[in-house]
């Protein structure tokens, strides 16, 4: 006993004075602190995989990391400046600058946008474009889950392989735990070339735990992509549980912004495959221009050199002057982010926010609705979705940029995941994206600021426990 309580206090110590250290906020830490004085082992094992800034910290700097900044100085060039966007709104430009300095991709003109507002309309339109591939299909998800559509996938990949078609697919480890070993050996075995994001391997199980691909990108033939929100599941075509149809956003795009989300992919493929590089003009054609929307991909993950997601996010936040419009199922701010709201609501600029009423996570669930009493005081419009569970990952400020992707509005998304989103400078997307929100706002049950603030002590109470997990979120 007396060697076990040695050991305890010895991690505390050092698990203690590297939070002292390193610790990237006051409250965070303190949060930190506290779990690891209330569970024992538990709460420093935590720690190392939930709350360590790998980008601070060289000796838990994930070897993968490293690798994936030693890619962008080797590879990573832009054969695409003849269509960058040249901004005369100020707005639009200080956006753009911050996101190429920050994720290292250039907005690029003409480009067509299709909105895909639903999971129906979502897998119609995808596997229509699956059908037609005539030279590769590249395809990475999140979540890919046995059912209806990965059997379908199954179906049309291997069709076209038969037709000389190549068929690359990246699926993260923890995501698509539900995915059979059976049903992987079956892509593989019609020719698939199929990999995990970041598996968990015995020695590096503490290190990678918590930093997971949670990108959703479909390329085929370096010309038509396809990203977003939403995952390869049935959860999006039939309910499931009481959470209803998943309701997601996602995006077809045609155009030369394709070259930069397929090289998202290209840099994911190289290291799951172990180094097989595509950047060839076979895989990265020249991209003819389709129309004029200028689109910029936004790429960040814990081998980016700054938080890119949480900084657009913050960033758009900023420069809106009449309204912003949020769409997100864990909106779980920052103090940073929570701050920006604050600036805007109180300078005027008219914001509704749209979360789910039900959720896939407890945690989440009463972690976002801790933040709500806050924003109705402020005068921010909070609705939540009544039926079906809201995944959507939607920003749009002013009628002139708008936000798609796959990035939260909380600690995960901005630190230690993958993730992609698509910026979009253009009135006329933007406002159809509005046209969508309004619609789901109208739909919904808008939370009055006197009935929240009275709601039962047991609901601020679990409110209270799940927002001092949030640096697990």
């Amino acid at each position: 006993m007396i060697y076990i309580l040695c050991l305890y206090g010895l991690l505390n110590f050092f698990a203690t004075l590297h939070i002292i250290l390193y610790g990237s906020r006051p409250t965070k830490s303190l949060s930190w602190l506290l779990i690891i004085l209330l569970f024992p082992f538990i709460g420093i094992i935590l720690y190392i995989i939930f709350g360590i800034n790998r980008r601070k910290f060289k000796f838990f700097k994930l070897k993968q990391t490293v690798r994936r900044r030693l890619y962008n100085e080797s590879f990573n060039q832009e054969l695409i400046k003849e269509y960058q966007s040249q901004f005369d709104d100020k707005i639009c430009f200080k956006l753009s600058q911050l996101m190429k300095k920050s994720s290292g991709f250039t907005t690029l003109s003409g480009n067509e946008i299709n909105i895909l507002q639903d999971g129906k309309t979502t897998f119609d339109t995808i596997f229509t474009a699956l059908e037609k591939a005539k030279k590769f299909i590249h395809l990475q998800y999140y979540i890919l889950e046995e059912g209806e559509l990965v059997e379908k996938l199954y179906q049309v990949v291997k069709e076209k392989i038969q037709e000389n078609v190549e068929v690359r697919i990246l699926y993260d480890a923890i995501g698509s735990y539900s995915l059979k070993k059976s049903t992987i050996s079956k892509f593989k075995n019609v020719g698939v070339k199929i990999f995990p994001i970041m598996p968990l391997h015995y020695g590096s199980f503490l290190f990678t735990l918590n930093y997971r691909n949670h990108r959703k990108i479909l390329i085929i033939d370096g010309e038509i992509g396809f990203t977003g929100g939403v995952n390869i599941s049935d959860k999006y075509i039939n309910p499931e549980s009481d959470l209803g149809i998943w309701d997601d956003t996602h995006l077809c795009l045609n155009g030369p912004a394709v070259d930069h989300l397929h090289r998202v992919f290209i840099k994911d493929y190289y290291f799951a495959s172990d180094k097989e590089l595509l950047l060839t003009d076979y895989y990265l054609p020249k991209i003819k221009m389709v129309d004029d929307v200028p689109v910029q991909i936004v790429s960040s993950g814990p081998d980016s050199d700054h938080p890119s997601i949480m900084q657009q996010y913050i960033t758009m936040i900023n420069l809106a002057e009449e309204y912003i419009h949020i769409s997100n199922p864990y909106f779980i701010p920052n103090s940073a982010m929570l701050e920006s709201l604050r600036i805007a609501a109180l300078s005027g600029v008219k914001i509704k926010l749209l979360i789910p009423r039900k959720s896939d996570s407890w945690l989440a669930k009463y972690s976002v609705l801790s933040f709500l009493e806050e924003l109705l005081f402020l005068g921010i419009e909070v609705y939540q979705q009544k039926e079906d569970f809201l995944h959507s990952k939607l920003i749009i400020i002013d009628d002139k940029i708008a936000s798609v992707g796959s990035g939260n509005f909380d600690h995960r998304s901005f630190e230690h995941n993958f993730e992609t989103n698509v910026l979009i400078y253009d009135e006329n997307v933007s406002r159809e994206l509005t046209k969508h929100f309004i619609e789901d706002c109208d739909t919904s049950t808008q939370l009055d600021y006197e009935c929240f603030k009275n709601r039962p002590l047991k609901m601020k109470l679990l409110e209270g426990i799940a927002r001092f997990f949030n640096p697990l979120l």
